[in-house]
């Protein structure tokens, strides 16, 4: 397990020797510590990645593809490792972290290896006499923030586009969740990458992150994490205008009518929300039922959220583990407590599992609650509580329920189930978010462009689009005929 700062393609203990703890969040317990980066060692990561750019930059793109290929057979190889790692770092179940977090997080970087020589230019078909095209040139030095829900996955998603268009990138985890991100710095020494393209900083936000944003020698800062912390990254970046790009929080609306398959929007709408204990921002933590159907449907999905295994996150039968703090668990403990203040209908969970088992971690039950729109438990919900929270409400037309949907400032990811296929076409024209999932839930793809509007953010994970995000468009001008202008020729 390793625990120093990855720099320049060597493992170093922080310039000061400070250290953080990482939490187990199961039982509290004590994983290890690891070194607390100062704005010193962010610096010298920087200058690292600086001086390796250039030549990175200037490899044959098949060749950083070469690369990017060979760390996704290392990750695959190193399933089991990295599968144990993040379950007990986040709490997520090892069952989920062996079967979908490695195995995206490799299709990630593969899909990027091959990107990498594919990113291409275009002719402009300008005035006689001249030439001109358009190349997609790297950024140079790129900060990446990364948020402690799926850590290892963001490896992927923020690395993969970057490395790929020649940039370097200095890259910090979340203090919560940091240690599979140092093992993937392990897998990029291994698989060969140069010296200071690959840098990870452990350390607090306040502290090596906002000298990430703020630092005059970074050109791009990537950063996923809460809206809050969004606008700071924003504000710390404004000293040399460099680019942001920034995945922030929204949980989705995700609306069931009349003529839904039932059982399939039951299912569907337990792993929007209950998948990762909630803990990601493109959970369906709103969900806006049809009222011909509501009993039927909250029925069955109490039923469903009270049946789902609580435990040990590396038991494999195990569906759902802890919360990453008990500053999330108290959270959700307490949006309960809210909805019963105002009358709101508490139907499934609402509290810690009485099994004294899990006592020590920070665990809650799947938490279902009835309330309307204008009830703060619902507002809550749209402020991405981060947990297996869901508020349900009721609607009786189309109109209603697209209002409702589009009643947040955020615009990340939105789903519906129907069988109306104009309906469903009409709803994905005119729901405010990045993404819209039609009779299924959360699918992400590396060639499909993740990303979300108004307060949820701006640019795009995965795909070209993200590609072209880490890139510029360089306008280059030839004089084909090679004479002089004929401006002012005397």
């Amino acid at each position: 397990m390793q625990n120093q700062l990855f720099i320049d393609g060597r493992f170093v203990d922080a310039l000061d020797g400070e250290t953080l703890p990482v939490v187990n969040p199961h039982d509290g317990s004590l994983i290890t510590e690891v070194a607390a980066a100062s704005h010193l060692d962010v610096d010298v990561a920087i200058a690292a990645a600086r001086r390796a750019q250039p030549a990175w930059s200037r490899m044959a793109a098949s060749e950083r593809g070469r690369l990017l290929g060979r760390l996704a057979d290392a990750i695959e190889a190193d399933r089991e490792n990295l599968a144990g790692l993040e379950s007990r770092d986040t709490g997520h179940p090892i069952r989920h972290t062996r079967t979908l977090d490695v195995p995206r997080t490799a299709a990630c970087f593969r899909y990027f290896a091959g990107m990498a020589d594919k990113c291409e230019g275009s002719v402009i078909p300008v005035e006689t006499g001249f030439l001109n095209y358009v190349v997609r040139a790297p950024i140079g030095v790129v900060g990446q923030i990364a948020p402690w829900h799926f850590p290892l996955m963001f490896t992927g998603w923020k690395m993969g586009p970057a490395l790929a268009a020649g940039n370097t990138v200095v890259f910090k985890p979340s203090e919560l969740t940091p240690l599979s991100a140092l093992r993937v710095a392990e897998l990029v020494a291994e698989a060969g990458f140069p010296p200071g393209v690959v840098n990870i900083v452990t350390g607090d936000g306040n502290t090596a992150g906002q000298r990430l944003a703020n630092h005059p020698d970074v050109d791009k800062i990537a950063f996923a994490g809460s809206t809050v912390t969004g606008r700071r990254i924003v504000e710390a970046s404004r000293g040399n205008l460099k680019r942001v790009q920034l995945a922030l929080g929204g949980k989705g609306a995700n609306i069931v009518f009349e003529d839904a398959d039932l059982d399939a929007a039951v299912q569907g709408a337990a792993w929007a929300i209950f998948h990762h204990h909630g803990q990601a921002c493109i959970g369906g933590a709103r969900l806006i039922v049809h009222d011909r159907i509501a009993d039927a449907f909250l029925e069955r999905f109490a039923a469903l959220a009270r049946s789902i295994r609580l435990g040990n996150p590396m038991d494999p039968e195990t569906e759902m583990g802890p919360l990453i703090s008990a500053t999330h668990r108290h959270r959700i403990l307490h949006c309960a407590d809210i909805a019963r203040s105002q009358g709101g209908r508490v139907i499934a969970g609402g509290k810690a599992p009485d099994d004294a088992a899990l006592a020590n971690g920070f665990y809650v039950e799947p938490t279902l609650v009835e309330a309307q729109p204008q009830h703060r438990a619902a507002q809550e919900a749209q402020e991405e509580v981060s947990g297996p929270f869901v508020t349900v409400t009721r609607f009786c037309h189309d109109e209603q329920a697209l209002s409702m949907a589009n009643d947040t400032p955020h615009g990340l990811g939105s789903g519906l189930w129907t069988r109306d296929l104009s309906r469903a076409h009409r709803f994905a024209r005119d729901i405010r978010a990045g993404m819209c999932w039609i009779n299924c839930c959360k699918r992400v793809h590396p060639a499909s462009p993740f990303g979300g509007m108004g307060e949820s953010g701006h640019g795009r994970e995965m795909g070209f689009e993200a590609m072209r995000d880490y890139t510029e468009a360089r306008s280059v001008w030839i004089n084909v005929d090679a004479g002089i202008p004929p401006h002012f020729v005397r």
